[in-house]
């Protein structure tokens, strides 16, 4: 069988790590108080106690919520608080800021969790390139947890890698 076809990659040794397997499934909702600002500018408490008690706050049931508040006005940190007391108990979590800083927080709470030294003296190839919204954060959280313990860090694709980081002999 000398035309034999022999797929290199998988005889490499390599352990790709996709970020992307990582991801948790949930809707991401952004809750921006700009819209119960009176005049866009301040926010009134009277009103804002009498949202809180007449919304519906099933419709965030099972979802990942960023709370901010995307106008230039004074938001007291009493507000966001108590927000997030009506979406604890329903939301899968509740973070504040936008889209990509809960994400970063996801991130970073996932990572926390991987068993790093499944890694030590491994060639690892961070996956790039994907579907999902991963945070640059939690590529840079990933090679700050890897480094200490792997041979050499690649980002890319296995037959396509950009080298960032070899153990020194």
């Amino acid at each position: 069988m000398e035309n034999e076809i022999v797929n290199k990659v998988s005889q490499s040794g390599l352990i790709t790590i996709d970020l992307e397997e990582f991801y948790p499934d949930g809707e991401r909702v952004l809750f921006d108080i700009k819209e119960l600002l009176f005049q866009g500018l301040v926010l009134r408490e009277k009103d804002f106690r009498e949202f809180i008690k007449n919304e519906d706050w099933n419709k965030y049931k099972d979802k990942y919520v960023a709370l901010t508040c995307s106008a230039d006005a004074i938001v007291p940190t009493w507000a966001y608080m108590l927000l997030a007391t009506q979406l604890e108990p329903i939301a899968k979590k509740v973070v504040f800021g936008n889209l990509e800083s809960l994400e970063t927080i996801l991130y970073t709470e996932i990572l926390s969790k991987i068993d790093i030294n499944n890694y030590k003296d491994a060639r690892v190839v961070i996956k790039g390139c994907g579907n999902l919204p991963i945070p640059k954060s939690a590529y840079v959280q990933i090679t700050s947890l890897l480094r200490p313990l792997a041979k050499s860090i690649m980002y890319g694709e296995p037959c396509s890698t950009v080298p960032l980081y070899k153990q020194a002999k």
